[in-house]
């Protein structure tokens, strides 16, 4: 087993830990928070009968990284570790690795879903666990996973059960939920406490040997003047107030200025109450709205260009799928406008001077001849594209010798990456074949990624907790963080307030670890109680609301062309995963388009085509078929696409778990009797 040593600020820190008690480590990003988990993890393994270990990552990539680059490499000679993930095949049969294995790392959802199942080789105990390492706690909140298997938890202690893990909570930032008030952040400190069972605790002695092991990166603001002529922004915008005239705003709404984020929430506010009101020119022209408004946002952050082809890509298949006069209306409107709009998009006199600031920001760092590694943090998928397509075509970054490529989170579609993809980006950017990853929030948190010496914040408004994170990717001696934002704009404010709220963080903490012990533990068996009584409540309601109506008295209505589809009693409940429609007329109102490509294979079922409504030239996506046990092939429905109308009006809903009906569980063997007789013959 490879033997190792901690830093005196580290050994401070985990000495409670090694004592049994249920600790939150905080300690900044770089300070060797997991290390030091591993250490409290090997001492436990070494001094307890019987001893099981659950670590307990976010996201799944963090899996595969905990393991590989801490756990196995310090516990694997004498211990047999072990990394689940919904990628891997040990999830179907987890109970059984967990009687089996030594330390087990996996994702939150793997152990909640364990805990919760109860088919035996699934199922598992909180009493089978006797160290608890939750990464990233301060996660710990809410409807959060984190917080589902805390309140499992937290049920058994308010009983009084006495079998339960040790708790050790790794984070860079508790944050102060939000509050600006110190008592208020003491409140939220205390309740991340009181949700994790655990006390926090930090470098107090050895602080000096912390900062000069994790120092703080040079803060800059490159500030640029306001955009003195926008032509192409002026354009859209006209075009924005001529839909406003064509759809005739209802008198109660007030729409607040384009180009905002605030903006966006109106109109997606309007598109809901256009569908309650079967008002489909209402519904129709918000989304457009929408489209335009994401165009004024990208033109402020990126290239006119890219604003531009935003657009042109939402048009390209509208004229095909245009069913009435608002729809002939919206891309008529486009049609007309698109050589003007082009036009201006070229014209290099107008172009957004941000990007002239972030090309000398990072010139500043890069060059021929200087070894330079930097991590550029934007808010979107489609920015990290348009951004790398930018510095590719940037004469001065490639003779600088930047060699970027693209960071972003986990998942499907086209803008998303696969696991690999990440773990090969990474490890070219380690290796230096890679100098520059263009990325979202997922570089921000627990990925494992080198020392950097620059780190940009570009267009981004984030909270205090997500600056810390990335602030902390500037590791190297002198490294540089740099906002680039325009003269007083919101990402210079909203940064400044990050900064006031990060030092609230620090003094909230010091009020709670000053606490006498007696009064910490009293005011967290308060708060503790109370969300009991408060999470029985929420259920209760949530059981109300989903028995509202019977299943059967509510139509699901396309969201695009408002024609009734499927009744709510011909919705099942696939594995606690899938919604499906099972009745067989429910073919009549779709088509097939392309085939679903996912980037792992599943246990029970395989994706098939895409559905889409087939009436007359909606096209509306709805879902995928899926194949379930190679022999049932069901409708598998997203309820975002879809009206709900219900005896007394409508509504819209985002996720399933928000319909105000039950839907019953599928029943495979009926299924496979009612569709297919002749095998029970």
């Amino acid at each position: 087993m490879a033997e190792f040593q901690l830093f005196a600020y580290q050994e401070e820190v985990v000495e409670r830990a090694l004592k049994g008690e249920n600790i939150i480590i905080w300690l900044p990003t770089g300070g060797g928070k997991t290390r030091a988990a591993v250490y409290v993890a090997k001492k436990h393994l070494e001094t307890t009968t019987n001893a099981k270990v659950v670590v307990l990552v976010n996201k799944v990539h963090l899996v595969d990284q905990h393991y590989s680059k801490e756990f196995q490499p310090h516990l694997g000679n004498k211990y047999s570790v072990m990394p689940v993930s919904g990628e891997s095949e040990e999830k179907d049969f987890f109970g059984i690795v967990m009687q089996e294995k030594d330390v087990v790392i996996c994702t939150a959802q793997i152990l909640y879903n364990a805990l919760i199942n109860e088919e035996e080789a699934k199922h598992v105990e909180l009493s089978d666990i006797s160290l608890l390492i939750i990464d990233e706690c301060h996660h710990t909140h809410k409807e959060s996973v984190y917080n589902k298997v805390m309140r499992c938890y937290l049920e058994k202690k308010l009983k009084g059960e006495q079998a339960l893990p040790q708790i050790l909570g790794l984070t860079a930032s508790p944050g102060t939920g939000g509050e600006k008030l110190l008592d208020k952040a003491v409140e939220h400190v205390l309740q991340i406490c009181a949700n994790l069972d655990s006390a926090i605790v930090s470098a107090k002695n050895f602080a000096p040997e912390l900062q000069q092991k994790v120092p703080r990166p040079i803060k800059t603001f490159d500030i640029v003047e306001k955009r003195l002529l926008d032509p192409f922004g002026d354009h859209v915008k006209s075009m924005i107030g001529m839909i406003h005239d064509f759809m005739n705003l209802p008198p109660d709404v007030r729409l607040r200025q384009c180009g905002t984020q605030e903006y966006e929430a109106d109109v997606v506010i309007l598109e809901q109450r256009g569908v309650r009101e079967n008002n489909r020119m209402l519904a129709q022209c918000a989304i457009h709205l929408r489209q335009y408004n994401d165009a004024l946002l990208i033109n402020d952050t990126l290239r006119m260009m890219d604003a531009y082809r935003s657009l042109e890509d939402f048009y390209l298949t509208k004229s095909s799928t245009a069913i009435e006069g608002t729809d002939f209306f919206l891309v008529g409107l486009f049609e007309e406008n698109q050589v003007e709009l082009r036009k201006l998009a070229n014209d290099a006199r107008f172009e957004n001077p941000k990007m002239a600031k972030l090309e000398s920001t990072l010139l500043k760092q890069f060059g021929p001849d200087v070894q330079s590694r930097g991590i550029l943090f934007s808010k979107t998928r489609k920015s990290t594209h348009c951004l790398k397509d930018w510095v590719l075509k940037n004469r001065a970054l490639q003779e600088a010798g930047i060699k970027a490529a693209i960071l972003t989170g986990a998942g499907g579609g086209i803008t998303y990456m696969t696991q690999n993809e990440q773990a090969d980006t990474i490890g070219k950017f380690r290796r230096g074949s890679l100098n520059l990853l263009i990325s979202t929030s997922v570089a921000e948190e627990g990925l494992d990624i080198p020392e950097c010496n620059l780190v940009v914040r570009y267009g981004l408004l984030t909270n205090e907790i997500a600056q810390q994170q990335a602030s902390g990717r500037a590791r190297a001696r002198d490294s540089q963080y740099s906002v680039v934002a325009q003269e007083g704009g919101k990402e210079v404010r909203r940064e400044r307030v990050n900064e006031y709220l990060e030092e609230l963080t620090g003094k909230a903490i010091h009020v709670v670890q000053n606490m006498s012990p007696h009064e910490f533990r009293r005011k967290i068996g308060e708060l503790q109680t109370e969300a009991a009584v408060r999470s029985k409540f929420a259920e209760r309601c949530k059981t109300e609301k989903r028995s509202r109506y019977l299943a059967s008295s509510v139509q699901l209505l396309c969201r695009n062309c408002f024609a009734p589809v499927a009744s709510g009693s011909d919705m099942k409940l696939v594995d606690n995963a899938h919604y499906v429609n099972v009745n067989p007329d429910f073919k009549n109102h779709y088509k097939l388009g392309p085939r679903v490509v996912l980037p792992r294979n599943f246990e029970d079922w395989e994706p098939g085509h895409r559905i889409i409504c087939s009436n007359g030239n909606c096209n509306k996506e709805w879902g995928f078929e899926m194949k379930y046990k190679k022999s049932a092939l069901l409708p598998n429905i997203a309820i975002k696409n879809f009206g709900l109308e219900m005896p007394d009006g409508r509504t819209t809903v985002k996720k399933w778990k928000d319909v105000p009906f039950t839907v019953d569980d599928f029943n495979f063997a009926e299924y496979c009797q009612e569709h297919f007789p002749d095998l029970f013959d």
